[in-house]
């Protein structure tokens, strides 16, 4: 995965009933847009993330996105 500041990272629930998350990349940590990323969740908390599995990328693109 290769992100950029603005992408959003949508995490799926692992389990039936756990609701998905969002969170928006502040800061690529790694090199070339590999991870980890620095992000803000929905809930304003922020964080550094290594995206898993669950985890689905969506470009920023000129005020669209993309799902990967």
């Amino acid at each position: 995965m290769q992100a950029h500041e603005g992408d959003v990272l949508r995490f799926v629930g692992r389990t039936v009933g756990t609701p998905e998350h969002h969170a928006t990349v502040l800061e690529v940590v790694g090199d070339h847009g590999e991870p980890p990323y620095r992000v803000r969740f929905d809930n304003g908390r922020e964080a550094e993330v290594c995206p898993g599995s669950d985890c689905v990328h969506e470009h920023h693109a000129g005020g669209r996105t993309a799902a990967d």
